[in-house]
């Protein structure tokens, strides 16, 4: 059995898993050369080859238990023809929306817009380095792309004033997202992603009173239709209050974390297995630091079924070596 369905399935406390978000990115000098060389960033997920090559890349270098696709959340909006691109020093930038144009978008369409990243899955999945691992693929949640295609950008630059005024169109673009989800988590598993993660970067934008409109729902349909083809799902509803509610109503196969959470607190009230917490900024200090925080984490849930991660993407400033020290760390607990 794949290490993290020892986990996720059958709920095995005597081993530690581990993966980090963002593992095949901005800190390896190897990628910063590829991307150096390949400055638009949608075509880069959008090259099978060196998609594949990126997403290997940790896995050459470290001790890890699985592959993550190199791709993006926004692979999505470009699916359906809205204008995605990434500018150095801000961020994602999208276009206009157009609902009458997203609403003509078929699977054949959208499918074919984004087959590359399946190609790649595919090749990541059947390389020998991968054999006894995972391979996760990944979709942002309905809310958080909801955010994005709306607002045009990082909502951490600004979320528009006006952006529940129309609760039609919103709930009509949840409706398309949440069918194109469907098939971008379906062509990912049939071509060999084992495990799906459902990333809501922007849950904890929302008031608790409009959660389970625009975060509960959407998402637990996409997590009943992930378990409906028998792949574990794993959700990351950043910065959400109420993470035993989250668990209660979407029940997902496990529950990541992020590192303003009291892992104590989580383990006195959270059943499912537990994903990540430890904050990415450790990485930046020492050994002895790292040492002390990744076994606080391993301590604190070394009786409940637990992934190790960190409570968000690793930071492009991180020294590769902490990489090395934590998942020896990690190995020898």
């Amino acid at each position: 059995m794949k290490p993290l369905n020892r986990v996720l399935i059958e709920k095995d406390t005597s081993y530690n898993p581990i993966w980090i978000m963002r593992q095949a990115g901005r800190y390896l000098p190897e990628f910063r050369k590829i991307r150096k060389e390949n400055p638009d960033f949608i075509n880069l997920c959008l090259n099978e080859n060196l998609s594949f090559e990126i997403t290997l890349q940790p896995l050459k270098r470290f001790d890890l238990d699985a592959a993550i696709i190199f791709s993006d959340i926004l692979m999505l909006p470009y699916g359906l023809g809205q204008k995605v691109e990434f500018e150095k020093n801000f961020g994602p930038k999208l276009g206009k929306f157009d609902l009458n144009k997203v609403s003509k978008v078929d699977q054949i369409d959208f499918t074919a817009k984004l087959h590359k990243v399946y190609k790649a899955i595919k090749k990541v999945s059947e390389d020998s380095i991968v054999s006894d691992k995972n391979t996760i693929g990944f979709v942002g949640a309905p809310w958080t792309l909801l955010v994005y295609m709306i607002n045009k950008q990082s909502p951490k630059k600004q979320l528009k004033q006006n952006f529940f005024e129309d609760n039609f169109l919103i709930n009509r673009i949840l409706l398309i997202i949440e069918k194109f989800l469907k098939i971008h988590i379906k062509n990912q598993i049939e071509n060999g992603a084992n495990v799906i993660q459902i990333f809501d970067s922007w849950a904890g934008l929302l008031d608790e009173k409009d959660l389970p409109n625009y975060v509960y729902t959407p998402t637990l349909n996409l997590v009943n239709y992930v378990k409906s083809l028998n792949v574990p799902v794993i959700c990351f509803p950043r910065e959400i209050k109420n993470y035993k509610e989250f668990c209660e109503v979407v029940k997902p196969d496990a529950i990541n974390i992020d590192y303003n959470l009291n892992p104590k607190e989580i383990v006195k009230y959270i059943q499912i297995p537990v994903q990540g917490g430890l904050d990415p900024k450790i990485l930046l200090t020492d050994y002895e630091n790292l040492k002390k925080e990744t076994l606080k984490y391993l301590e604190i849930f070394k009786d409940h079924p637990y992934i190790f991660n960190l409570g968000h993407g690793i930071l492009p400033e991180t020294n590769p070596m902490m990489v090395e020290n934590l998942t020896k760390i990690v190995r020898d607990f």
